[in-house]
């Protein structure tokens, strides 16, 4: 006789399948899509530490409760609450509560060659372009996937035809506005035509003190030839939880650069994966985190080469003060038929508190023999000859040591090629060390 084995859902596991069982009635492929990803919630739950993909970031222990979706947010609301980035000349578009704003989205007079709608209005006009939402697969459960892929409605669907050169970047506000705990689901879609070029940006804020929830995901398709540059800025409030995942799948002889920027949320946690389609393509995933207090922040990576003469590059800088923990972790596979490759990661770690921890886990997985590829690690505090060089030029121990944090962070959001997007981003860690003053 053999025993049923039932795992023991948790509260949060509970509150998310009842959620789960409300998706709406279709027979479409994304109906179906909702549904699949619902299933492979309902059989595998929220990850733990022995699922190795999450060790370091234990969801069913983190997440204790699942808040109820988020209603739609006041107008004036989402308008004071957005504030990240306005300073840089861009197309802005307002995401508050998973749903865009459009008295506050700049979606008229689009530039010839690029599209740009909600995902709401996308699937009720059955646009085609929605026929690659869900194409890019990570290759393994996903738990704040296959949830935002379950409940997320609406989001932002751009397209950039080919050879188009988008001058101006689109940046895509999130923001929650709301009193109470409640999780939004935004969903979005990017496709960059054949030799087209796009920069596109997100940030994500909300206020303090309300534990609301933040589950975002973004698919990038990009064309043959293309250039992409992605900017992510996270700056939730202290008692948020977030969670997001970017997806790339990439063209022959593209090039894609993003730059991931976490300074917010109780709890964080970044999934990018990439698969390397095209032969020749170039790639470089960046990112920094600045973490206080207790904060939580995870950036896990996974760069898929799959083809020949591909070059990825990977740099992330963390900094660490209190008791805030960090965790970094990156996987480049280079498939057998991925001869020619030239992947390099890197992860470094300076912590200032005493009580502050840092997990980091670089991995190759290599079935080619003609390739080059490195990974490595770095983790301490900060250079005492170096402070003492700046202290013995009359400069106080504080702004001493800012001066060499920003050092550390400088040497990742440099590799941001938006002059404008840097330069706000560079403002923002000035602010972080500011506060830490």
């Amino acid at each position: 006789m053999n025993a049923e084995i039932r795992p023991i859902r948790t509260p949060a596991e509970q509150a998310l399948i009842a959620e789960l069982g409300s998706l709406p009635a279709g027979t479409d492929r994304l109906a179906d899509l909702r549904r699949a990803a619902a299933r492979s919630f309902e059989e595998n739950g929220l990850p733990h530490r022995r699922v190795e993909e999450w060790k370091y970031t234990d969801l069913r222990t983190l997440m204790r409760e699942a808040t109820p979706v988020a209603g739609t947010a006041a107008v004036a609301e989402a308008d004071a609450r957005a504030r990240l980035l306005r300073e840089v000349e861009a197309r802005r578009i307002v995401v508050a509560n998973g749903a865009v704003v459009p008295e506050l989205s700049d979606l008229a007079g689009l530039e010839e060659g690029l599209t740009v709608t909600t995902l709401a209005d996308a699937i009720a006009a059955g646009n085609e372009v929605l026929s690659r939402l869900g194409g890019i697969l990570p290759g393994r459960y996903d738990a704040a996937l296959a949830l935002n892929t379950a409940l997320a409605k609406d989001g932002i669907v751009v397209t950039v035809a080919p050879g188009v050169e988008i001058a101006r970047p689109i940046h895509v506000a999130h923001v929650f506005a709301g009193s109470a705990p409640a999780a939004s689901y935004a969903r979005s879609l990017v496709v960059v035509g054949a030799g087209a070029k796009l920069t596109y940006a997100e940030s994500f804020e909300g206020p303090e003190g309300i534990a609301y929830q933040a589950n975002a995901a973004t698919e990038f398709v990009v064309g043959d030839e293309a250039h992409l540059d992605v900017v992510r800025l996270q700056e939730d409030g202290a008692s948020a939880f977030h969670l997001a995942t970017l997806l790339f799948d990439v063209g022959r002889e593209a090039q894609v650069h993003a730059f991931t920027f976490g300074l917010g949320a109780g709890v964080a946690r970044t999934s990018l994966y990439a698969t390397l389609s095209g032969e020749s393509s170039q790639v470089g995933f960046n990112g920094a985190s600045l973490l206080k207090g207790r904060q939580h922040a995870d950036s896990t990576l996974f760069v898929d080469h799959q083809v020949p003469g591909c070059e990825s590059r990977e740099l992330f800088k963390t900094v660490l003060d209190d008791s805030a923990r960090g965790v970094f972790q990156g996987k480049i596979v280079v498939r057998q038929a991925a001869q020619k490759t030239d992947g390099r990661m890197m992860s470094r770690a300076l912590v200032l508190g005493e009580d502050a921890e840092m997990d980091n886990k670089p991995e190759l997985e290599i079935f080619a023999d003609d390739v080059q590829c490195g990974h490595g690690a770095t983790c301490g505090d900060i250079d005492e000859e170096l402070l003492f060089y700046l202290r013995a030029r009359g400069i106080p121990l504080k702004e001493a040591q800012s001066l060499l944090v920003q050092a550390f962070v400088g040497e990742a959001v440099e590799t941001v090629e938006h002059e404008g997007l840097r330069e706000a981003l560079v403002e923002r860690a000035e602010a972080w060390l500011r506060a830490r003053a």
